[in-house]
C-alpha cells in the first residue's frame, strides 16, 4: 500500500512538471515568434515615425540635395499594383482551391495543378519578374503597371489555392451531404455553404498571399520599373513603396535613407492593418452568421 502511495505521489510530480514544462515550452516559443515582429517594428518606429509629417503622404519625390519631398506616386502605385494583382490572383487562387477540394479529388489533372501551385509557391520572385518581363514587358516595348499587377498576381495563385483547398476540406462532410440532400446541386451548395463555411480561414489565405506580395521588390524591377510622378495608368511604368525603399537605400543620400525609413515602417502598418481589418470583419460576420 506504501508504494503504490509513492508511485502515485511521483506520478502526480511528474505530471505537474510535465504540464508546467509544456506551457513554458508553449509560451517560449510564442515569444520567440513575436519577438523579431516586435523587434523590427520597435526599429522602424524608432529610425521612421521622426520622418512622418504631412508632406510624405502628399508630395512627390524631391529632386536630388533638396530636402522634404514624400511618397505619394510610391503609395498610389503600390494601391494600383496590388489592385490588379489581387484581382488576377484572388479568384483564380480560389477557383483552384475549390476544384482540387471538391471537383478533382484524385484526378490526374487535380495532381498536376497542385504540383504546379507547389512549384510556383517556390519560384523566386527575380525569376518571376524576369518570365513576366519576356512575356508582356518586351513584347509591348513598354514597363508597366499592368506587368507588375501580373507579376504579383501570379505569385499570390498558389497561396490562395493550396490555403482554400485546405481550409475546404476541414468543412465536415455532413454539411455537404445535408445539402446535397435537400436537392440543392452541387455547385450551389459549394458556393453557398462549403465555401462559406470555410469563409474565414480562404480570407486569411488571401491574406497571407497580399502580405507576402505587398513587400516585393525583385519582380517589379522588370515589370513596374517605377515612376517619380503619380500615375494610375496600367499600360504606364509605375511606383511603388517596396521599389522605392530599395532605391532610396541605395542611395549615398541621408534624406533618401530618412525616407526610406519612413517607407518601410508605412508599408508594414499598411499591412498590418488591412490583415486585422479583414479579419476582423470576418469574424463579425461569422458570428453574426452563427448567432
Amino acid at each position: 500500500m506504501a508504494s503504490q502511495l509513492q508511485s502515485s505521489r511521483i506520478n502526480r510530480r511528474w505530471r505537474w512538471f510535465a504540464n508546467h514544462m509544456a506551457t513554458v515550452l508553449a509560451v517560449g516559443a510564442t515569444i520567440a515568434v513575436i519577438a523579431p515582429l516586435v523587434a523590427i517594428f520597435l526599429d522602424l518606429v524608432y529610425k521612421g515615425a521622426s520622418s512622418l509629417n504631412w508632406n510624405f503622404f502628399t508630395k512627390t519625390p524631391a529632386p536630388v540635395g533638396e530636402m522634404g519631398g514624400g511618397m505619394l506616386n510610391a503609395i498610389v502605385g503600390s494601391a494600383v499594383l496590388l489592385g490588379v494583382a489581387s484581382a488576377m490572383g484572388v479568384p483564380v487562387g480560389i477557383a483552384a482551391g475549390i476544384y482540387l477540394s471538391e471537383f478533382g479529388r484524385g484526378t490526374k489533372l487535380s495532381n498536376l495543378v497542385r504540383f504546379t501551385a507547389d512549384v510556383l509557391n517556390g519560384v523566386p520572385s527575380i525569376v518571376m519578374g524576369i518570365s513576366v518581363y519576356a512575356l508582356i514587358v518586351a513584347p509591348e516595348k513598354t514597363f508597366s503597371a499592368f506587368a507588375g499587377g501580373v507579376a504579383l498576381g501570379i505569385m499570390m495563385i498558389p497561396t490562395v489555392a493550396r490555403t482554400t483547398e485546405e481550409m475546404l476540406l476541414m468543412v465536415p462532410h455532413p454539411i455537404r451531404e445535408a445539402a446535397l440532400g435537400l436537392g440543392v446541386p452541387n455547385w450551389r451548395s459549394v458556393l453557398s455553404i462549403t465555401l462559406k463555411t470555410a469563409l474565414p480561414g480562404v480570407i486569411t489565405g488571401c491574406m497571407l498571399a497580399f502580405a507576402r506580395v505587398a513587400g516585393e521588390t525583385a519582380p517589379l524591377l522588370f515589370t513596374a520599373f517605377g515612376n517619380p510622378f503619380v500615375s494610375t495608368a496600367l499600360n504606364q511604368p509605375i511606383e511603388a513603396l517596396p521599389l522605392q525603399i530599395y532605391v532610396y537605400a541605395l542611395s549615398p543620400y541621408d534624406e533618401w535613407h530618412r525616407l526610406a525609413w519612413a517607407g518601410s515602417l508605412v508599408l508594414i502598418v499598411l499591412i498590418v492593418v488591412s490583415v486585422a481589418l479583414v479579419r476582423l470583419v470576418t469574424t463579425r460576420g461569422v458570428l453574426k452568421g452563427a448567432s
